[in-house]
C-alpha cells in the first residue's frame, strides 16, 4: 500500500485519499463480495458458518480498504500501510480459519485447542477496529464494554471490575478461552442471526437497492411524486414526504435518503416559503418514515421475521398501516404549516406531467412488482432479492437495446460496430458500478451487526436479558407507560452510538423478553415498538444524524434542524404506544373494531399535529390547543369511554375550527 508511486485520488463519496491501486482494489474486492452473495442467495445456498464468515471476511477487508486507519482526512503513510496490512491479514484469517477447518472445529465441540482461541481473539479484535472505522468509536466502546461485563466476576479474567457493578448485574464472571469461544466459535456470537440476517436477506436487498439506484430509480420517483403533489400547497414539502416513503422501498438508510431525495426538495421547499431549518426537519422525519415502509423496512423487516420466527411477508403487511399513519402525521404537519404560512403550489410549467414520467420511468416499477409478488407467494426474501436484481438488470438492458437500435437511428444517430462495443461496456462498467456500490453500502450495517453480535453472545453468556428484564419491572413499577419511556430512553442513549439496526438488535434482546413476559405486550408488537423506538435517533438532538444530513443541505443550524425533525417525526413515538393499547391493528381481529381503531389513531394524530402548531382550518386560541392536546391523550388511554370522549371532542373542536374559518371566508368575501 505504498502511495509514492501512483497520484492519490479522491474517493466518490468520502473525504478519504486513495491511491489508484487501492481504488482498484477496492473495486475488485466490492465486485467479488457482490458475485459471491448473488451465487448463494440464487444458485447454490451455503452452510450457515460457510456463508457467514466468507461474507465478514469480506465485508471486513473492503472496510480496511476504504477507512484508512488515521481517518479519512489523512494519508494512510508506511505506518498506516503497515496496519491496514496487519488487520486485512487479519479479515482474511477470520473467514478463511472457519472455511478451511469447520469440520474439525465442530468436531471437537467446546474443546477449543490453543490455535482455536489464538484466532478468536484475533477475530474479535479485528471485527471491533472494522467497525470502528466502518461504523464509528461509539459501536466499538460498547462492544468493548460487552467484553469486559463478560470477564467481570469472581471467576473472570477482571474480577476487580465486580465492584464497580450494582448487586443485580453480578455474575461468575468468564475465562478468555470461554468468552473467545464465545464469540468465534458458537451460533450466538459474532456468526450469530445478525450476522446471518446481514449476510443473507439485508445484503440482497441492499444490493438491489443500488441496481435501482444506478438505473435512475430515485429520480423517477422524486419526479412522480412532484408530479402527484407539486401543485398543492407546500407541493415540495409533501412531494419530499411521498419521495421518502418511495426512496425508502430501496434504501437501507435515512441518511442516504435525506441526501438522495433532500438535494432536489429541500432547495425548492426554501424557494416556496418554508424555513431552512423547517425544510431540511421536514426532510429528516420523512427520510427516517423510509425506514419503516415496507416492504424493506430498512433491514427491520428481516430482523422481525428472524427474531420472531414469523413469515416475512407477515411482518411487512402488517407494518403497511403504521407506516402509512407515520407519513399522514408528517403530510399533516406540512399541510399546516403551508396553510398558516400562506404558501401556494409550484406553477404547471415548473412541474413535470405524471403521463411524461411514467412514460419515461415505467419500467422502474416492474422490478419492484415482481419482489412483491414472489413475496406473497412465499419464496424466500434471499431468492426474491436475486431476482428481483435480476428483473431490473434484465429491464434496463432490453430499455437500453431499444432505445439504441429503434430510437437512437430516427434521431440521425447510426447504429456502427464500434457504437455497439462503445455501448456494451459502457453497459459493462454500470453493472461493475451497481456492484461495487451495492457491497460498499453493506459494508456499515454488516459491520454494526457483528459487533451486535459481539453483545448479544456476552448477553448469552452472562443472562444479561434476564437481570435487565428485572431491573426494568422493579424501575417501572409495572406501569406499562413507564417501562415504554424507559424503552425510548434507553433507544435513544444506544443511538447516540449505534446505528438502528444495532441499537434494535441490542434493545430487543435487553427488554425484549420483559416486554412480552412481564407486561404482556404480543411478542411482535413488542419487537416493532422497540424497531420504532430505534429509528429516533435519527431525529433526536443531540445527536440526530439524519437532521444533521438535512441542515447540511439546507444550510441551516443542526440543532435547530434536529429540533424541527423531532417534532415532524411525532408519529415516531405515539404510533408504537398506540399499538400497545390497540394490538388489533398489528395481530388482528374484527373488522370493523380494526377500522375504528385505524380512524381514532389518523384522528388522534390530526388532532395532535394541529395542537402542536396551534393551527388547522384557521388558527387556534390555546384554550382550543390544550384540550384538542387532552383529547389526544384521552384517544391514546386503555379504556373505551375515555377514547369515545377523546374522538368526540377532537370532532367537536375540529369541526369548530372549520365552522371559524368559513366565517371568516365569508366576511372576507362581504
Amino acid at each position: 500500500m505504498n502511495e509514492s508511486t501512483t497520484p492519490p485520488v479522491k474517493m466518490p463519496g468520502g473525504d478519504a485519499i486513495q491511491p489508484r491501486p487501492i481504488l482498484w482494489l477496492i473495486t475488485l474486492v466490492a465486485v467479488c463480495l457482490s458475485l459471491f452473495q448473488l451465487y448463494s442467495a440464487g444458485i447454490q445456498t451455503l452452510g450457515l458458518f460457510y456463508q457467514r464468515s466468507i461474507h465478514l471476511a469480506l465485508i471486513m477487508m473492503l472496510a480496511f480498504l476504504m477507512f484508512p486507519v488515521f481517518g479519512a482526512k489523512h494519508k494512510r503513510g508506511p505506518v498506516g500501510a503497515v496496519i491496514d496490512v496487519i488487520f486485512f491479514a487479519g479479515a482474511v484469517i477470520t473467514g478463511g480459519y472457519l472455511v478451511l477447518y469447520l469440520d474439525e472445529i465442530i468436531n471437537r465441540a467446546g474443546f477449543w485447542t490453543q490455535t482455536d482461541i489464538w484466532v478468536a481473539m484475533i477475530a474479535t479484535v479485528t471485527v471491533l477496529e472494522a467497525s470502528r472505522r466502518a461504523v464509528g468509536l461509539g459501536m466499538t466502546i460498547i462492544g468493548l464494554l460487552a467484553i469486559g461485563y463478560a470477564f467481570a466476576g469472581p471467576r473472570g479474567e477482571l474480577p476487580w471490575l465486580t465492584q464497580f457493578l450494582p448487586g443485580i448485574l453480578e455474575h461468575r464472571g468468564y475465562t478468555l478461552e470461554r468468552v473467545a469461544g464465545q464469540l468465534y466459535l458458537g451460533q450466538e456470537g459474532i456468526f450469530g442471526l445478525p450476522m446471518g440476517v446481514a449476510a443473507t436477506y439485508i445484503f440482497t436487498f441492499v444490493l438491489f437497492g443500488a441496481f435501482l439506484e444506478s438505473t435512475g430509480a430515485g429520480k423517477f420517483f422524486i419526479d412522480l411524486a412532484y408530479a402527484a403533489t407539486g401543485r398543492q400547497r407546500g407541493g415540495p414539502a409533501k412531494a419530499a414526504v411521498l419521495a421518502s416513503a418511495g426512496m425508502g422501498s430501496i434504501s437501507g438508510s435515512a441518511i442516504a435518503n435525506v441526501v438522495t431525495t433532500g438535494a432536489f426538495t429541500i432547495p425548492l421547499m426554501k424557494r416556496l416559503g418554508y424555513r431552512p431549518h423547517q425544510a431540511g426537519g421536514i426532510e429528516a422525519a420523512a427520510s427516517t418514515g423510509g425506514q419503516i415502509t415496507p416492504p424493506l423496512m430498512g433491514a427491520g423487516a428481516f430482523l422481525i421475521a428472524e427474531y420472531t420466527k414469523m413469515p416475512y411477508l407477515e411482518v411487512v403487511k402488517v407494518s403497511i398501516l403504521p407506516a402509512i399513519m407515520y407519513f399522514a402525521t408528517v403530510y399533516l404537519f406540512v399541510h399546516i404549516i403551508a396553510l398558516k404560512q400562506g404558501m401556494q403550489g409550484m406553477t404547471r410549467a415548473e412541474l413535470p406531467q405524471v403521463r411524461d414520467v411514467m412514460r419515461s420511468g415505467w419500467h422502474f416499477l416492474l422490478p419492484l412488482a415482481v419482489l412483491i409478488w414472489l413475496l406473497a407467494i412465499s419464496l424466500s426474501p434471499t431468492r426474491v432479492g436475486f431476482y428481483a436484481i435480476l428483473t431490473i438488470v434484465l429491464v434496463a438492458v432490453l430499455r437500453y437495446t431499444y432505445w439504441f437500435f429503434f430510437i437512437a437511428p430516427q434521431q440521425g444517430q447510426h447504429v456502427t460496430a464500434d457504437k455497439v462495443r462503445e455501448t456494451i461496456r459502457a453497459g459493462l462498467l454500470k453493472l461493475v458500478e451497481s456492484l461495487e456500490l451495492g457491497a460498499r453500502n453493506a459494508v456499515a450495517v454488516s459491520m454494526a451487526c457483528a459487533v451486535a453480535g459481539i453483545i448479544v453472545g456476552v448477553v448469552g453468556l452472562t443472562g444479561l436479558g434476564l437481570k435487565f428484564s428485572s431491573m426494568m419491572l422493579a424501575f417501572s413499577g409495572g406501569n406499562i407507560v413507564l417501562a415504554l419511556l424507559m424503552v425510548l430512553l434507553a433507544s435513544l442513549v444506544l443511538g447516540m452510538g449505534l446505528p438502528v439496526t444495532a441499537s434494535y438488535i441490542v434493545l430487543i434482546v435487553l427488554v425484549g423478553p420483559a416486554l412480552t413476559n412481564e407486561f404482556g405486550i404480543p411478542l411482535l408488537i413488542a419487537h416493532l415498538v422497540v424497531f420504532w423506538y430505534s429509528q429516533d435517533s435519527n431525529v433526536t438532538p443531540p445527536i440526530a444524524l439524519a437532521g444533521f444530513a438535512g441542515a447540511a443541505i439546507a444550510g441551516s443550524k443542526p440543532m435547530e434542524t434536529s429540533f424541527q425533525a423531532w417534532k415532524f417525526a411525532k408519529g415516531l413515538y405515539l404510533i408504537p404506544l398506540f399499538m400497545v393499547f390497540n394490538p388489533e391493528i398489528i395481530v388482528g381481529g374484527p373488522v370493523l373494531l380494526v377500522i375504528w381503531n385505524a380512524v381514532i389513531a389518523i384522528a388522534a394524530l390530526l388532532s395532535f399535529a394541529a395542537s402542536l402548531e396551534g393551527y388547522l382550518f384557521t388558527r387556534m386560541m390555546w384554550p382550543t390547543r390544550i384540550l384538542l392536546a387532552t383529547a389526544t391523550v384521552g384517544v391514546f388511554y386503555p379504556s373505551p369511554m375515555t377514547e369515545v370522549a377523546g374522538v368526540v371532542v377532537i370532532a367537536l373542536l375540529v369541526t369548530g375550527n372549520w365552522l371559524s374559518h368559513r366565517r371568516s371566508a365569508t366576511a372576507v368575501e362581504h
